[in-house]
């Protein structure tokens, strides 16, 4: 964990963004506009060129604006110039500042890395030990040229078997089979889309479970970016998440009269997880998903730690084409985040869940992946101090920086360290570069 110190310097960061934006954060009834229909992989027609001019002002007025948003002061060093995403967002993992972001809220098909918000819904659902005989109707509905794992129909796998094709091999068989046992597929999609409201994910609409490209299907950097510090909280996500390489069942064989099941390898395609040849490891790499469609391009998001400091990234559609393209932009945003760490003053921050209450315990994570209370004693107030002036009243956020500015700061930096305390990564499977 960082020094106290450090601590303490990141919510007063915070603090003095809220106060230079009145409106940091926006009432969300108003925050994002209808979702505009996307066309499927198959339609030949792609996303505008250009980000709307409306955006959501969801975490603050800055993420809702076109173009790269970033406090540029002295000391702070200058972004990386070659970075050509659509959309990027880098924050801080823990107490929700955002660092620097690049039209964060434009609504963009999501591909693969719409899984963190299936995961993040369905996961905590079963036990990992729990087996399911696969059945025609499971394998129903996939999108052509999906990815797949290699589920076989009439072979069992464990909860824990479809999570690693999940997580490691993006399969969509392994999407499906869980959204069957979900109740199906409809649901799933419906458990989903409550679930990106509970987090104040406004900018998502979910039509598919794994992320395949359909008209509507629609998120955002600042989206996914919730997802995953969502997921995080849960053990099973990270470890699922930061797992290299596994063991996969295969189909079943006789043998001298004998059944017997063999196995394969399976391995994770997040690059900076994996490596390959053009993309090292990244230093302290710790997941999270990575994505790729006709209609979407390239999308990631990822999490990192280096000196106790847990930033997340995400990047979608780079433009430059190049091989693992959207692995490099994400590795020089996060080398350029953790650089300006404790230097940058946040354009934004990371809104917490509706659900998390105003003052409890942090929220913890049993091994099976369920979301429960921590029963530590360690304090917490929701939201920030941004978010819970609006909830309050979305038209007195000048009010309240006079109040503040006329004799609560201390009070409310006070109210800020407790609120970046909310979301530890406690357990969080780190993974260092290979020798």
């Amino acid at each position: 964990m960082p020094a106290p110190l450090q601590t303490i310097r990141r919510p007063l960061l915070v603090l003095s963004a809220a106060l230079s934006s009145l409106a940091l954060t926006a009432p969300v009834a108003l925050a994002a506009p209808s979702p505009t229909p996307t066309p499927t992989s198959s339609s030949s027609a792609s996303p505008t060129a250009t980000p709307p001019a409306n955006m959501s002002s969801v975490g603050g007025t800055r993420l809702g604006q076109a173009g790269t948003q970033v406090n540029l002061t002295s000391g702070v060093p200058v972004l990386p110039k070659d970075v050509t995403a659509r959309s990027w967002i880098v924050s801080d993992a823990e107490s929700g500042a955002v660092l620097a972001s690049h039209n964060a809220h434009w609504r963009l098909p999501p591909a693969s890395t719409l899984k963190m918000l299936f995961a993040d819904t369905v996961l905590p659902k079963f036990p990992k030990t729990t087996e399911h005989k696969v059945v025609a109707s499971d394998l129903a509905g996939m999108g052509t040229g999906s990815s797949l794992v290699g589920i076989k129909e009439g072979e069992s796998y464990t909860v824990h078997d479809l999570w690693l094709g999940v997580f490691l091999r993006s399969g969509n068989d392994a999407v499906h089979v869980l959204s069957h046992m979900n109740g199906g597929v409809a649901k799933t999609v419906s458990d989903m889309n409550a679930h990106a409201q509970d987090l104040q994910a406004l900018d998502t609409r979910v039509v598919t479970p794994d992320g395949y490209d359909e008209p509507g299907q629609v998120s955002s950097a600042y989206d996914l970016t919730l997802f995953a510090r969502s997921g995080l909280q849960k053990k099973d996500f990270r470890e699922y998440c930061s797992t290299v390489s596994a063991k996969f069942p295969g189909e079943t064989t006789k043998k001298k009269g004998k059944s017997v099941r063999g196995t394969f390898d399976i391995q994770n395609t997040n690059r900076l997880l994996s490596g390959d040849s053009d993309v090292s490891v990244y230093p302290g790499i710790a997941g999270v998903k990575n994505g790729n469609t006709t209609n979407a391009g390239a999308t990631f998001t990822g999490v990192a730690e280096r000196n106790g400091k847990v930033l997340l990234v995400t990047v979608m559609n780079p433009e430059k084409d190049e091989h693992n393209e959207v692995y490099k932009e994400a590795a020089k945003i996060l080398d350029w985040g953790f650089q300006a760490d404790g230097k940058v003053q946040p354009v934004g921050e990371l809104v917490a869940p509706k659900n998390v209450p105003q003052a409890s315990a942090q929220p913890g994570a049993t091994a099976t992946g369920e979301a429960g209370g921590d029963t530590s004693t360690k304090p917490s107030a929701g939201g920030s101090a941004s978010a819970t002036a609006s909830e309050d009243d979305g038209s007195s956020g000048v009010g309240i920086a006079l109040a503040v500015a006329g004799g609560l700061l201390v009070l409310l930096a006070a109210g800020v360290f407790l609120v970046n305390r909310r979301w530890p990564l406690p357990d969080l499977v780190r993974r260092r570069p290979r020798p």
